[in-house]
């Protein structure tokens, strides 16, 4: 009787993406250090289990290559062939294909690729004949694909740091486009139709790739047609409809699909793989100096999500008993809920910490980008992590991995300088950059840090006045603190040169958006010459916070302790006016005042106060006093979300069921400022 295979799909993807997750790690180690044997047999391992998990399951392509790619390490691990930089490029050209094809069996079922072109290139390199210029070893051909000639055929080279922007851009809820443009023979001015295309797409958009180079764009040097693969946040008709506005230009755009392509040699990934994709992987990593035996199971991340919100409902009815038990004042319902208050924060305590993985399953995609970015632009860099071992919550660990990619490609193309540039200024030629994670307290901190030429506070003020961001004479005021932060302004950019790395100003804009969007914060620290830290701030968790309640007239409001830096006590002639508005001096400093009850437009009729008290809170570098009626206390909260028609509300973060059963808003600092 056959055996249906499908029910073990879901373990076999699971699996998969654990020893390719094996692979990758130990292939970079291999590449640094050729003698490695231990990241060798771990490599022969990894390829040995896959092949068997293929060809159990059916899947005779993913089998076959990974095959003959046990014939390559067999010989390495004998001595017979020897680790160079084309076998490796050749190995991690097969490690792509493979999470290609396991991408594709996740998203379709089926992957069914011609690896004949790789397996060429093994044999080869196994009878001494490999040639990495011969250009028999060419594109891939997927099987029942439909005639070239109904397609366009797209000239792109997509490194493994294009894929990664792709996804984290997709997973981000934006729209991948391909465009192609084709500029009228009779138009005399070729590189202006090409910047008002780029201007236009630049709106609500990014472009991660050109042909030909942006360069030769920007200078005219091309013939008539040019192709963009671009992020945009527009939908396909609203962005077709502006550029084809333009004149002098006949336009077709189009959803990106890797079907496109002429080749997947380089990790190309399709969006409908990519939009499945889990942003982080499990991976049972081995501790090579303290192996021990680990007892796991897998458990989907919506049943966690089900058991939080249990345990929520579990504290806020806690909340309802202790109520109860205060106005009854019966003694052993009073000792039932100090007993229930226990378990339920020991419950509480304890789902925390199951919802809680290590931060390495976002670290764990940068080796592979930071190399072959590095390689493109043709710098050396020592690419050092650390902490990877540091917890966060699940939630916050899905939204880290886009500004995390944003700052690496910042720090690669415009911090870390080219080798002969590094020697002429007295550093060694290879470029170090550091991806850290550490705790401190309820939060924590992920620095990137690199030794390169660091931030010129100059040469940012005079592009920040150019750019009309602040006046000449505010300017002189500013510390270089202040001067630093303009780098996170919309459409900011100091690069002369735009590349399809960056120049455009859209990425650290992004990062800073992301990172304050989950109550998080960035702070820059520079010295030119020796280098720039970013420094991200984050809390441990969305799902509970700790919060300081208010009261504004009849209404009671939560404000994020993360937010909160104090509280004061202010008399009504400590109030000053300067250009219609409140301020008060507190501690030598001028502090705006604004009254929550006018911001929210709280009903009820106003009672003149002698006495208000002030809540100091913070965004970023900048802080404001909320004037409130009356300071509650501090609280651990459960988030709740407001709904669809209600989310996006300015000033709102959520709302939270109190013991009383009544519904209290929380109140969002970053929108409301």
């Amino acid at each position: 009787m056959a055996i249906d295979m499908s029910q073990y799909m879901d373990i076999f993807l699971e699996e998969s993406k654990e020893h390719l997750n094996i692979l990758n790690e130990n292939l970079l180690e291999l590449e640094k250090n050729a003698g490695n044997t231990s990241s060798l047999n771990e490599i022969f391992r990894a390829a040995h289990t896959l092949k068997g998990m293929a060809s159990t399951m059916g899947f005779e392509d993913v089998a076959d290559l990974t095959h003959h790619m046990e014939n390559v390490l067999s010989a390495l691990k004998e001595g017979i062939l020897t680790v160079d930089s084309q076998v490796v490029d050749v190995l991690f050209q097969c490690f792509d294909r493979m999470q290609f094809m396991i991408d594709k069996l996740e998203s379709l079922g089926a992957s069914n690729l011609d690896n004949s072109d790789l397996i060429n290139m093994l044999e080869d390199i196994q009878t001494g004949n490999f040639d990495p210029n011969i250009k028999k070893y060419s594109a891939v051909v997927e099987e029942n694909h439909e005639p070239a000639e109904e397609k366009h055929v797209i000239g792109f080279d997509l490194n493994s740091f294009d894929i990664t922007v792709i996804k984290e851009a997709i997973m981000a809820g934006n729209n991948i486009f391909y465009a192609h443009i084709s500029v009228d023979k009779d138009c005399m001015m070729k590189a202006v139709r090409a910047f008002m295309v780029f201007k236009s797409i630049e709106e609500d958009g990014e472009i991660i790739k050109s042909v030909p180079h942006v360069q030769d764009l920007d200078e005219g040097k091309f013939d008539s047609d040019f192709e963009l693969i671009f992020i945009c946040t527009a939908g396909l008709e609203e962005i077709s409809q502006r550029i084809k506005s333009i004149s002098e230009i006949t336009v077709t755009v189009t959803e990106f699909d890797d079907s496109m392509l002429t080749t997947v040699d380089k990790d190309v990934t399709s969006k409908k793989v990519i939009k499945n994709l889990e942003v982080a992987e499990e991976s049972d990593a081995e501790n090579k100096h303290a192996p021990k035996a680990r007892k796991t199971v897998r458990v989907d991340i919506e049943r966690l999500d089900m058991l939080m919100n249990l345990v929520g409902e579990l504290v806020m009815h806690k909340g309802c008993l202790e109520q109860i038990g205060a106005t009854t004042k019966i003694p052993q319902l009073n000792e039932t809920i100090e007993q229930m208050d226990r378990i339920s924060a020991d419950l509480q305590s304890v789902v925390m910490i199951v919802r809680m993985v290590p931060i390495e399953q976002v670290f764990n995609r940068f080796p592979r980008m930071v190399r072959d970015l590095a390689k493109e632009l043709n710098k050396e860099i020592d690419f050092i992590m650390e902490g990877k071992e540091t917890e966060l919550d699940r939630t916050v660990i899905d939204e880290i991995g886009d500004p995390l990619v944003h700052l690496l490609r910042n720090a690669l193309d415009h911090g870390i300088e080219l080798p002969e540039n590094r020697i002429a200024a007295g550093k060694p030629g290879q470029g170090t950059l550091i991806l850290s994670a550490q705790h401190e307290g309820n939060n924590v901190y992920i620095d990137v840090q690199d030794d390169g030429r660091g931030i010129d506070s100059e040469v940012i003020l005079a592009k920040a006045i150019e750019k009309g961001l602040i006046s000449s004479n505010e300017a002189q005021q500013l510390t270089d603190n202040e001067i630093n932060r303009f780098i996170f302004a919309p459409g900011f950019s100091t690069s002369s040169q735009v590349t399809d790395i960056s120049g455009r100003g859209v990425g650290l804009d992004v990062v800073k958006t992301k990172i304050e969007s989950i109550n998080g914060d960035i702070s820059i620290e520079t010295k030119p010459g020796q280098g720039t830290k970013f420094r991200i701030k984050l809390p441990l968790t969305l799902a509970i916070i700790q919060a300081l309640m208010v009261s504004v007239k009849d209404e009671i409001y939560a404000i994020p302790l993360s937010s909160v830096n104090e509280t004061s006590l202010i008399n009504q002639s400590d109030i000053k006016v300067i250009q219609n508005q409140e301020v008060i001096i507190l501690r030598g400093d001028v502090l705006p005042l604004y009254r929550l009850k006018h911001i929210l437009n709280v009903p009820g009729e106003d009672i003149p106060q002698a006495q208000m008290y002030v809540v100091v809170v913070r965004k970023g570098d900048y802080q404001i006093g909320l004037v409130v009626d009356t300071l509650i206390g501090q609280q651990e909260i459960v988030i709740k979300s407001l709904g669809k028609i209600l989310t996006g509300i300015p000033g709102i973060a959520g709302a939270i069921v109190a013991g009383d059963g009544n519904v209290r808003l929380i109140i969002d600092i970053t929108t409301l400022f």
